[in-house]
Protein backbone atom coordinates (compact mmCIF):
# COMPACT_ATOMS: atom_id res chain seq x y z
CA UNK A 1 0.00 0.00 0.00
CA UNK A 2 2.64 2.38 -0.74
CA UNK A 3 2.23 5.70 -2.65
CA UNK A 4 -1.64 5.23 -3.01
CA UNK A 5 -2.98 8.43 -1.64
CA UNK A 6 -4.15 7.05 1.57
CA UNK A 7 -5.28 9.94 4.24
CA UNK A 8 -6.73 9.71 7.55
CA UNK A 9 -4.99 7.79 10.87
CA UNK A 10 -3.53 4.39 11.33
CA UNK A 11 -6.43 2.51 13.22
CA UNK A 12 -5.75 1.37 16.74
CA UNK A 13 -7.45 -1.91 15.38
CA UNK A 14 -4.45 -2.45 13.24
CA UNK A 15 -3.39 -4.35 15.95
CA UNK A 16 -5.90 -7.23 15.45
CA UNK A 17 -3.67 -8.38 12.78
CA UNK A 18 -1.32 -10.72 15.21
CA UNK A 19 -0.02 -12.37 12.30
CA UNK A 20 1.00 -9.84 9.88
CA UNK A 21 4.92 -8.92 9.55
CA UNK A 22 4.97 -6.54 7.24
CA UNK A 23 3.56 -2.75 7.30
CA UNK A 24 4.48 -0.68 4.40
CA UNK A 25 2.45 2.58 4.22
CA UNK A 26 5.10 5.00 3.09
CA UNK A 27 4.29 7.71 0.60
CA UNK A 28 0.90 8.37 1.86
CA UNK A 29 -0.89 11.34 3.49
CA UNK A 30 -1.66 9.42 6.77
CA UNK A 31 -1.70 12.19 9.87
CA UNK A 32 -2.03 11.37 13.92
CA UNK A 33 0.05 10.20 15.79
CA UNK A 34 1.75 6.53 15.81
CA UNK A 35 -0.71 4.11 17.51
CA UNK A 36 0.84 2.33 20.74
CA UNK A 37 -1.38 -0.46 19.58
CA UNK A 38 1.34 -1.24 16.85
CA UNK A 39 3.16 -3.02 20.04
CA UNK A 40 1.06 -5.52 19.87
CA UNK A 41 2.06 -7.51 16.35
CA UNK A 42 4.73 -9.20 18.12
CA UNK A 43 5.47 -11.05 14.41
CA UNK A 44 6.13 -7.36 12.74
CA UNK A 45 9.83 -7.36 10.95
CA UNK A 46 8.92 -4.41 8.59
CA UNK A 47 7.68 -1.24 9.61
CA UNK A 48 7.65 1.52 7.06
CA UNK A 49 5.66 4.52 7.56
CA UNK A 50 7.99 7.13 5.86
CA UNK A 51 7.04 10.21 3.86
CA UNK A 52 3.01 10.93 5.58
CA UNK A 53 2.21 13.67 7.65
CA UNK A 54 2.93 11.69 10.99
CA UNK A 55 3.17 14.11 13.96
CA UNK A 56 3.65 13.62 17.99
CA UNK A 57 6.89 11.30 19.28
CA UNK A 58 7.93 8.25 18.80
CA UNK A 59 5.93 5.53 21.21
CA UNK A 60 8.06 3.18 23.16
CA UNK A 61 5.53 0.71 22.34
CA UNK A 62 7.72 0.07 19.37
CA UNK A 63 10.62 -1.62 21.65
CA UNK A 64 8.20 -4.01 22.10
CA UNK A 65 8.72 -5.43 18.56
CA UNK A 66 10.81 -7.85 19.12
CA UNK A 67 11.65 -9.22 15.09
CA UNK A 68 11.47 -5.64 13.82
CA UNK A 69 14.32 -6.09 11.15
CA UNK A 70 13.47 -2.47 9.20
CA UNK A 71 11.88 0.76 10.87
CA UNK A 72 11.28 3.57 8.35
CA UNK A 73 9.75 6.84 10.01
CA UNK A 74 11.20 9.39 7.44
CA UNK A 75 9.65 12.42 6.30
CA UNK A 76 7.04 12.87 9.24
CA UNK A 77 6.72 15.47 11.73
CA UNK A 78 7.85 13.64 14.53
CA UNK A 79 9.35 15.31 17.72
CA UNK A 80 11.41 14.52 20.91
CA UNK A 81 13.54 11.74 21.92
CA UNK A 82 14.54 8.03 20.33
CA UNK A 83 13.06 6.22 22.80
CA UNK A 84 15.96 4.59 25.02
CA UNK A 85 14.51 1.41 24.85
CA UNK A 86 15.41 1.52 21.05
CA UNK A 87 19.16 0.02 22.28
CA UNK A 88 16.59 -3.60 23.22
CA UNK A 89 15.92 -3.89 19.08
CA UNK A 90 18.57 -6.93 18.77
CA UNK A 91 16.99 -7.74 15.32
CA UNK A 92 16.78 -4.23 14.30
CA UNK A 93 19.27 -3.84 10.88
CA UNK A 94 17.90 -0.50 8.81
CA UNK A 95 16.75 2.51 10.64
CA UNK A 96 15.37 5.68 8.62
CA UNK A 97 14.22 8.81 11.32
CA UNK A 98 15.71 11.42 8.57
CA UNK A 99 13.32 14.22 8.24
CA UNK A 100 11.82 14.21 11.29
CA UNK A 101 12.18 17.46 14.23
CA UNK A 102 13.68 14.93 16.68
CA UNK A 103 16.82 16.39 19.16
CA UNK A 104 18.67 13.51 20.80
CA UNK A 105 19.51 10.12 20.23
CA UNK A 106 19.75 8.14 23.97
CA UNK A 107 23.71 6.48 25.00
CA UNK A 108 21.63 3.11 25.45
CA UNK A 109 20.62 2.90 21.29
CA UNK A 110 24.64 2.58 20.47
CA UNK A 111 24.11 -0.92 22.37
CA UNK A 112 22.72 -2.03 18.68
CA UNK A 113 26.02 -3.62 18.10
CA UNK A 114 24.37 -5.18 14.58
CA UNK A 115 22.93 -2.59 12.97
CA UNK A 116 23.23 -1.81 9.47
CA UNK A 117 21.77 1.58 8.33
CA UNK A 118 21.41 5.03 10.34
CA UNK A 119 19.71 7.14 8.25
CA UNK A 120 19.33 10.56 10.63
CA UNK A 121 19.26 13.89 8.06
CA UNK A 122 17.64 16.54 8.32
CA UNK A 123 16.58 17.19 12.20
CA UNK A 124 17.71 18.97 15.05
CA UNK A 125 20.27 16.37 16.55
CA UNK A 126 22.89 18.51 18.32
CA UNK A 127 26.47 18.10 20.68
CA UNK A 128 29.53 15.91 19.86
CA UNK A 129 29.17 12.79 17.64
CA UNK A 130 28.96 10.08 20.20
CA UNK A 131 32.27 7.88 20.67
CA UNK A 132 30.39 4.82 21.27
CA UNK A 133 29.90 4.82 16.98
CA UNK A 134 32.76 2.69 16.93
CA UNK A 135 31.00 0.00 18.61
CA UNK A 136 28.82 -0.51 15.73
CA UNK A 137 31.27 -2.62 13.96
CA UNK A 138 28.97 -4.45 10.74
CA UNK A 139 27.72 -0.63 9.91
CA UNK A 140 27.33 -0.01 6.15
CA UNK A 141 25.82 3.09 5.84
CA UNK A 142 25.52 6.45 8.18
CA UNK A 143 23.62 9.48 7.20
CA UNK A 144 24.19 12.34 9.93
CA UNK A 145 23.61 15.27 7.76
CA UNK A 146 22.01 18.50 8.17
CA UNK A 147 21.79 18.94 11.92
CA UNK A 148 23.52 20.59 14.26
CA UNK A 149 26.51 18.04 15.24
CA UNK A 150 29.34 20.01 16.95
CA UNK A 151 32.75 18.85 18.10
CA UNK A 152 35.20 17.04 16.26
CA UNK A 153 34.93 13.61 14.42
CA UNK A 154 35.36 10.77 16.16
CA UNK A 155 38.76 8.66 15.22
CA UNK A 156 36.75 5.38 16.54
CA UNK A 157 34.70 5.80 13.30
CA UNK A 158 37.88 4.59 11.33
CA UNK A 159 37.27 1.14 12.97
CA UNK A 160 34.36 0.31 10.92
CA UNK A 161 35.89 -1.46 8.54
CA UNK A 162 32.56 -2.72 5.92
CA UNK A 163 31.25 1.36 5.98
CA UNK A 164 30.07 2.14 2.44
CA UNK A 165 28.96 5.76 3.16
CA UNK A 166 29.90 8.13 5.38
CA UNK A 167 27.45 11.53 5.43
CA UNK A 168 28.49 14.37 8.01
CA UNK A 169 27.76 17.18 5.86
CA UNK A 170 25.96 20.30 7.05
CA UNK A 171 26.86 20.34 10.87
CA UNK A 172 28.99 22.43 12.68
CA UNK A 173 32.02 19.83 13.37
CA UNK A 174 35.44 21.39 13.50
CA UNK A 175 39.25 19.81 14.05
CA UNK A 176 40.79 17.99 11.48
CA UNK A 177 39.59 15.25 9.36
CA UNK A 178 40.88 12.02 11.19
CA UNK A 179 43.94 10.10 9.57
CA UNK A 180 41.86 6.58 10.88
CA UNK A 181 39.50 7.32 7.38
CA UNK A 182 42.14 5.52 5.81
CA UNK A 183 41.36 2.13 7.32
CA UNK A 184 37.73 2.40 6.17
CA UNK A 185 38.69 0.01 3.46
CA UNK A 186 35.34 -0.60 2.26
CA UNK A 187 34.11 3.43 1.66
CA UNK A 188 32.32 4.42 -1.38
CA UNK A 189 30.83 7.80 -0.27
CA UNK A 190 32.54 10.32 1.85
CA UNK A 191 30.64 13.87 2.40
CA UNK A 192 31.92 16.28 5.15
CA UNK A 193 31.09 18.98 3.41
CA UNK A 194 29.65 22.56 4.92
CA UNK A 195 31.30 22.10 7.93
CA UNK A 196 34.36 23.75 9.73
CA UNK A 197 36.93 21.36 9.82
CA UNK A 198 40.56 23.07 8.76
CA UNK A 199 44.29 21.15 8.68
CA UNK A 200 45.34 19.32 5.80
CA UNK A 201 43.55 16.20 4.09
CA UNK A 202 44.95 13.25 5.14
CA UNK A 203 47.17 11.42 2.70
CA UNK A 204 45.66 8.41 4.26
CA UNK A 205 42.52 8.82 1.82
CA UNK A 206 44.48 7.45 -1.13
CA UNK A 207 44.15 4.05 0.52
CA UNK A 208 40.61 4.21 -0.53
CA UNK A 209 40.74 1.89 -3.68
CA UNK A 210 36.88 2.04 -3.89
CA UNK A 211 36.30 5.34 -3.01
CA UNK A 212 33.63 6.89 -5.91
CA UNK A 213 32.29 10.07 -4.76
CA UNK A 214 34.05 12.51 -2.22
CA UNK A 215 32.88 15.89 -1.32
CA UNK A 216 35.03 18.24 1.47
CA UNK A 217 33.49 21.60 0.08
CA UNK A 218 32.95 24.58 2.13
CA UNK A 219 35.03 24.03 5.14
CA UNK A 220 38.78 25.73 6.49
CA UNK A 221 40.87 22.72 4.89
CA UNK A 222 44.73 24.05 4.03
CA UNK A 223 47.39 22.36 2.34
CA UNK A 224 48.14 20.29 -0.73
CA UNK A 225 45.13 18.12 -2.34
CA UNK A 226 46.73 14.15 -2.09
CA UNK A 227 47.37 13.15 -5.90
CA UNK A 228 47.59 9.47 -5.70
CA UNK A 229 44.52 6.77 -5.31
CA UNK A 230 41.52 7.56 -6.35
CA UNK A 231 41.88 11.21 -5.85
CA UNK A 232 43.02 11.42 -9.81
CA UNK A 233 39.16 10.91 -10.15
CA UNK A 234 37.82 13.79 -8.37
CA UNK A 235 36.33 16.92 -9.83
CA UNK A 236 36.99 20.66 -8.55
CA UNK A 237 33.67 20.57 -6.78
CA UNK A 238 34.81 18.04 -4.57
CA UNK A 239 37.60 20.82 -3.03
CA UNK A 240 35.47 24.05 -3.45
CA UNK A 241 35.01 26.84 -1.04
CA UNK A 242 38.37 25.72 0.90
CA UNK A 243 40.57 28.99 -0.33
CA UNK A 244 43.63 27.45 1.43
CA UNK A 245 43.92 24.53 -0.65
CA UNK A 246 46.57 23.93 -3.43
CA UNK A 247 47.41 21.30 -5.83
CA UNK A 248 46.52 20.46 -9.77
CA UNK A 249 45.36 23.42 -11.96
CA UNK A 250 42.44 21.18 -13.09
CA UNK A 251 41.44 21.39 -9.76
CA UNK A 252 40.68 25.23 -9.74
CA UNK A 253 43.57 25.27 -7.07
CA UNK A 254 46.52 27.44 -6.93
CA UNK A 255 49.64 25.52 -7.47
CA UNK A 256 51.55 24.12 -4.00
CA UNK A 257 54.58 26.58 -3.76
CA UNK A 258 56.78 23.21 -2.91
CA UNK A 259 55.40 20.98 -5.39
CA UNK A 260 58.05 18.95 -7.33
CA UNK A 261 57.69 18.89 -11.50
CA UNK A 262 59.32 15.84 -12.41
CA UNK A 263 61.41 16.02 -15.81
CA UNK A 264 61.15 13.66 -18.82
CA UNK A 265 64.33 11.73 -17.83
CA UNK A 266 62.69 11.19 -14.43
CA UNK A 267 59.55 10.11 -15.97
CA UNK A 268 61.48 7.05 -17.96
CA UNK A 269 63.31 6.19 -15.11
CA UNK A 270 59.87 5.11 -13.29
CA UNK A 271 58.24 4.24 -16.11
CA UNK A 272 60.76 2.06 -17.73
CA UNK A 273 62.88 0.54 -14.98
CA UNK A 274 60.79 0.94 -11.24
CA UNK A 275 57.18 0.36 -12.47
CA UNK A 276 58.35 -3.06 -13.90
CA UNK A 277 60.30 -4.11 -11.46
CA UNK A 278 57.86 -2.75 -8.26
CA UNK A 279 54.90 -5.24 -9.97
CA UNK A 280 57.06 -8.44 -9.66
CA UNK A 281 58.34 -7.18 -6.15
CA UNK A 282 54.19 -6.81 -5.49
CA UNK A 283 53.34 -9.87 -7.13
CA UNK A 284 56.18 -12.30 -5.27
CA UNK A 285 54.97 -10.35 -1.93
CA UNK A 286 51.46 -11.43 -2.35
CA UNK A 287 52.18 -14.50 -3.55
CA UNK A 288 54.48 -14.99 -0.10
CA UNK A 289 51.70 -13.54 2.32
CA UNK A 290 48.95 -16.01 0.69
CA UNK A 291 51.43 -19.26 1.52
CA UNK A 292 52.15 -17.87 4.93
CA UNK A 293 48.67 -17.81 5.83
CA UNK A 294 48.12 -21.12 4.30
CA UNK A 295 50.75 -22.89 6.32
CA UNK A 296 50.34 -21.19 9.13
CA UNK A 297 47.21 -21.36 11.72
CA UNK A 298 43.83 -20.07 10.67
CA UNK A 299 43.45 -16.62 12.81
CA UNK A 300 40.33 -16.07 14.44
CA UNK A 301 37.71 -13.08 12.55
CA UNK A 302 35.68 -11.01 14.75
CA UNK A 303 35.00 -9.62 11.46
CA UNK A 304 33.10 -12.47 10.38
CA UNK A 305 29.69 -11.08 9.76
CA UNK A 306 26.47 -12.13 8.82
CA UNK A 307 24.92 -11.35 4.94
CA UNK A 308 23.51 -7.89 4.54
CA UNK A 309 20.05 -9.04 5.22
CA UNK A 310 16.96 -8.63 2.60
CA UNK A 311 16.53 -5.21 1.54
CA UNK A 312 13.04 -5.70 1.05
CA UNK A 313 10.62 -8.14 -0.03
CA UNK A 314 10.21 -9.65 -3.49
CA UNK A 315 7.50 -11.87 -4.64
CA UNK A 316 7.48 -14.46 -7.38
CA UNK A 317 4.92 -11.57 -10.01
CA UNK A 318 7.71 -9.16 -9.16
CA UNK A 319 10.67 -10.91 -10.55
CA UNK A 320 8.71 -12.47 -13.28
CA UNK A 321 7.35 -8.60 -14.14
CA UNK A 322 10.95 -7.57 -13.77
CA UNK A 323 12.84 -9.97 -15.88
CA UNK A 324 9.90 -9.44 -18.70
CA UNK A 325 8.46 -13.06 -17.66
CA UNK A 326 12.03 -14.44 -17.66
CA UNK A 327 12.65 -13.63 -21.16
CA UNK A 328 15.35 -15.32 -23.24
CA UNK A 329 16.43 -11.65 -23.81
CA UNK A 330 17.31 -11.11 -20.49
CA UNK A 331 18.95 -14.67 -20.11
CA UNK A 332 22.36 -13.68 -18.71
CA UNK A 333 23.99 -17.24 -18.12
CA UNK A 334 22.87 -21.07 -17.01
CA UNK A 335 24.06 -23.11 -14.49
CA UNK A 336 23.74 -27.08 -14.06
CA UNK A 337 21.29 -26.07 -11.30
CA UNK A 338 19.49 -23.11 -13.01
CA UNK A 339 19.68 -19.68 -14.57
CA UNK A 340 20.56 -16.42 -14.17
CA UNK A 341 18.33 -13.21 -15.14
CA UNK A 342 19.03 -9.67 -15.81
CA UNK A 343 16.44 -8.10 -14.28
CA UNK A 344 15.15 -4.10 -13.83
CA UNK A 345 13.07 -3.55 -10.18
CA UNK A 346 10.10 -1.31 -10.37
CA UNK A 347 12.29 1.39 -8.70
CA UNK A 348 14.81 1.01 -12.02
CA UNK A 349 17.43 -0.78 -9.79
CA UNK A 350 19.31 -3.57 -11.45
CA UNK A 351 19.59 -7.05 -10.36
CA UNK A 352 20.77 -10.49 -10.75
CA UNK A 353 18.00 -13.01 -10.35
CA UNK A 354 19.07 -16.70 -10.64
CA UNK A 355 16.58 -19.39 -10.55
CA UNK A 356 17.20 -22.19 -9.75
CA UNK A 357 15.58 -25.32 -11.76
CA UNK A 358 13.43 -27.65 -9.24
CA UNK A 359 13.06 -30.49 -12.04
CA UNK A 360 16.69 -31.59 -11.52
CA UNK A 361 16.46 -32.73 -7.71
CA UNK A 362 19.95 -31.14 -6.66
CA UNK A 363 18.49 -28.16 -6.92
CA UNK A 364 16.79 -28.11 -3.80
CA UNK A 365 19.93 -28.90 -2.17
CA UNK A 366 22.31 -25.92 -4.04
CA UNK A 367 19.62 -23.15 -2.87
CA UNK A 368 19.60 -24.26 0.88
CA UNK A 369 23.36 -24.59 0.73
CA UNK A 370 23.88 -21.26 -1.01
CA UNK A 371 22.02 -19.62 2.06
CA UNK A 372 23.37 -21.64 4.45
CA UNK A 373 26.68 -20.30 2.82
CA UNK A 374 25.61 -16.43 1.96
CA UNK A 375 23.44 -15.84 5.65
CA UNK A 376 26.76 -16.31 7.51
CA UNK A 377 30.05 -14.55 5.21
CA UNK A 378 30.43 -11.36 4.04
CA UNK A 379 33.25 -9.48 2.04
CA UNK A 380 34.07 -6.85 0.25
CA UNK A 381 35.18 -9.24 -3.23
CA UNK A 382 32.09 -11.65 -2.64
CA UNK A 383 28.28 -11.21 -4.67
CA UNK A 384 26.06 -9.67 -2.18
CA UNK A 385 23.04 -11.30 -2.61
CA UNK A 386 19.99 -8.50 -1.84
CA UNK A 387 16.94 -11.13 -1.27
CA UNK A 388 15.64 -14.13 -2.00
CA UNK A 389 12.14 -15.66 -2.86
CA UNK A 390 11.40 -19.37 -1.98
CA UNK A 391 8.29 -21.21 -1.78
CA UNK A 392 7.46 -24.96 -2.83
CA UNK A 393 7.15 -24.33 -6.30
CA UNK A 394 9.96 -21.57 -6.92
CA UNK A 395 13.36 -20.64 -5.49
CA UNK A 396 15.49 -17.63 -6.73
CA UNK A 397 18.29 -15.21 -5.18
CA UNK A 398 18.37 -11.51 -6.27
CA UNK A 399 21.54 -11.08 -6.61
CA UNK A 400 24.03 -7.70 -7.00
CA UNK A 401 23.72 -6.78 -10.74
CA UNK A 402 27.48 -6.91 -12.02
CA UNK A 403 27.54 -4.96 -16.04
CA UNK A 404 30.95 -6.50 -17.12
CA UNK A 405 29.93 -9.79 -16.58
CA UNK A 406 32.24 -12.81 -16.25
CA UNK A 407 36.02 -13.22 -16.10
CA UNK A 408 35.84 -15.83 -19.00
CA UNK A 409 34.50 -14.02 -21.76
CA UNK A 410 37.59 -11.27 -20.63
CA UNK A 411 40.06 -14.59 -20.68
CA UNK A 412 38.62 -16.12 -23.83
CA UNK A 413 37.37 -13.30 -26.24
CA UNK A 414 39.34 -11.29 -28.60
CA UNK A 415 36.89 -8.66 -28.08
CA UNK A 416 37.66 -8.43 -24.12
CA UNK A 417 41.31 -8.00 -23.57
CA UNK A 418 42.80 -7.40 -19.86
CA UNK A 419 46.05 -5.18 -19.51
CA UNK A 420 48.48 -6.64 -16.95
CA UNK A 421 46.99 -4.15 -13.84
CA UNK A 422 43.68 -5.29 -14.23
CA UNK A 423 44.71 -9.03 -14.17
CA UNK A 424 46.69 -8.53 -11.00
CA UNK A 425 44.15 -6.35 -9.31
CA UNK A 426 41.28 -9.29 -10.35
CA UNK A 427 44.15 -11.22 -9.45
CA UNK A 428 44.35 -9.75 -5.42
CA UNK A 429 40.03 -9.51 -5.72
CA UNK A 430 39.94 -13.05 -5.61
CA UNK A 431 42.66 -13.87 -3.68
CA UNK A 432 41.62 -11.95 -0.96
CA UNK A 433 37.86 -13.36 -1.56
CA UNK A 434 39.50 -17.06 -0.95
CA UNK A 435 41.81 -16.02 2.25
CA UNK A 436 38.71 -14.77 3.92
CA UNK A 437 36.89 -18.15 2.91
CA UNK A 438 39.66 -20.29 3.99
CA UNK A 439 40.83 -18.51 7.19
CA UNK A 440 38.56 -15.26 7.95
CA UNK A 441 35.48 -17.22 8.87
CA UNK A 442 34.98 -18.73 12.17
CA UNK A 443 33.78 -21.91 9.88
CA UNK A 444 35.79 -22.08 6.87
CA UNK A 445 34.46 -22.48 3.71
CA UNK A 446 35.58 -24.17 0.43
CA UNK A 447 33.99 -22.75 -2.65
CA UNK A 448 34.11 -26.03 -4.82
CA UNK A 449 33.92 -24.51 -8.04
CA UNK A 450 35.88 -21.48 -8.68
CA UNK A 451 36.54 -21.08 -12.52
CA UNK A 452 36.46 -17.70 -14.76
CA UNK A 453 32.37 -17.92 -15.38
CA UNK A 454 32.39 -18.04 -11.41
CA UNK A 455 34.47 -14.48 -10.97
CA UNK A 456 32.19 -11.44 -12.20
CA UNK A 457 33.40 -7.80 -12.71
CA UNK A 458 31.90 -4.95 -12.05
CA UNK A 459 31.89 -1.08 -13.51
CA UNK A 460 35.66 -0.60 -12.20
CA UNK A 461 36.27 -4.49 -13.03
CA UNK A 462 36.41 -5.04 -9.57
CA UNK A 463 36.23 -9.07 -9.28
CA UNK A 464 33.80 -10.50 -7.13
CA UNK A 465 33.41 -14.80 -6.40
CA UNK A 466 29.96 -16.06 -6.94
CA UNK A 467 27.87 -19.40 -7.19
CA UNK A 468 28.34 -20.89 -3.73
CA UNK A 469 25.65 -23.50 -5.04
CA UNK A 470 28.30 -26.54 -3.84
CA UNK A 471 29.97 -24.84 -1.37
CA UNK A 472 31.39 -26.94 1.85
CA UNK A 473 31.09 -25.80 5.54
CA UNK A 474 34.56 -27.25 7.12
CA UNK A 475 32.36 -27.76 10.40
CA UNK A 476 34.74 -29.20 12.51
CA UNK A 477 38.41 -31.17 12.12
CA UNK A 478 37.82 -33.98 13.51
CA UNK A 479 34.68 -34.70 11.60
CA UNK A 480 34.75 -36.20 8.63
CA UNK A 481 33.61 -35.85 5.34
CA UNK A 482 33.89 -38.38 1.91
CA UNK A 483 33.19 -36.99 -1.14
CA UNK A 484 33.32 -38.98 -3.98
CA UNK A 485 30.76 -37.30 -6.47
CA UNK A 486 31.63 -34.63 -8.85
CA UNK A 487 29.97 -31.71 -7.89
CA UNK A 488 31.41 -28.83 -10.33
CA UNK A 489 28.90 -27.46 -12.61
CA UNK A 490 27.21 -29.22 -15.79
CA UNK A 491 29.83 -29.30 -18.86
CA UNK A 492 33.02 -28.77 -16.48
CA UNK A 493 35.18 -31.22 -15.19
CA UNK A 494 38.93 -30.48 -13.02
CA UNK A 495 41.57 -32.13 -14.31
CA UNK A 496 41.77 -35.92 -13.66
CA UNK A 497 38.62 -36.00 -12.71
CA UNK A 498 39.45 -37.51 -9.40
CA UNK A 499 38.14 -38.56 -6.26
CA UNK A 500 39.23 -38.91 -2.55
CA UNK A 501 38.44 -39.93 0.47
CA UNK A 502 39.95 -38.69 4.35
CA UNK A 503 38.95 -40.09 7.73
CA UNK A 504 39.91 -37.84 10.76
CA UNK A 505 40.19 -34.45 8.86
CA UNK A 506 39.52 -32.25 5.86
CA UNK A 507 41.19 -32.99 2.80
CA UNK A 508 41.42 -29.41 0.96
CA UNK A 509 42.91 -30.29 -2.92
CA UNK A 510 43.66 -27.04 -4.49
CA UNK A 511 43.99 -27.54 -8.74
CA UNK A 512 45.81 -24.74 -10.45
CA UNK A 513 44.11 -23.38 -14.03
CA UNK A 514 45.03 -21.08 -16.27
CA UNK A 515 43.69 -18.18 -14.17
CA UNK A 516 43.55 -19.19 -10.77
CA UNK A 517 42.88 -21.81 -8.15
CA UNK A 518 40.06 -24.13 -8.23
CA UNK A 519 39.75 -25.73 -4.45
CA UNK A 520 37.74 -28.85 -4.44
CA UNK A 521 36.76 -31.24 -1.03
CA UNK A 522 36.99 -34.24 -0.41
Amino acid sequence: MHNCNISGGIPEEISNLTNLMTIDLGGNKLNGSIPITLGKLQKLQWLSLDDNKLEGSIPDDICRLAELYLLELGGNKLYGLIPACFGNLASLRILSLCSNELTSIPLTFWNLKDILHLYFSLNFFTGPLPLEIGNLKVLIGIDFSMNNFSGVIPTEIGGLKNLESLFLGYNRLRGSIPDSFGDLISLKFLNLSNNNLSGAIPTSLEKLSYLEDLNLSFNKLEGEIPRGGSFGNFLAESFEGNELLCGSPNLQVPPCKTSIHHTSWKKSLLLGTILPLSTTFMIVVIWLILRYRQRGKRPSNDANMPLVATWRMFSYLELCRATSGFSENNLIGRGGFGSVYKARLGDGMEVAVKVFNLQCERAFKSFDVECEVMKSIRHRNLIKVISSCSNEEFKALVLEYMPHGSLEKYLYSSNCILDIFQRLNIMIDVASALEYLHFGCSTPVIHCDLKPNNVLLDDNMVAYLSDFGIAKLLIGEDQSMTQTQTLATIGYMAPGGRTFCCKGAMCVICLQFGYGVHCGIS
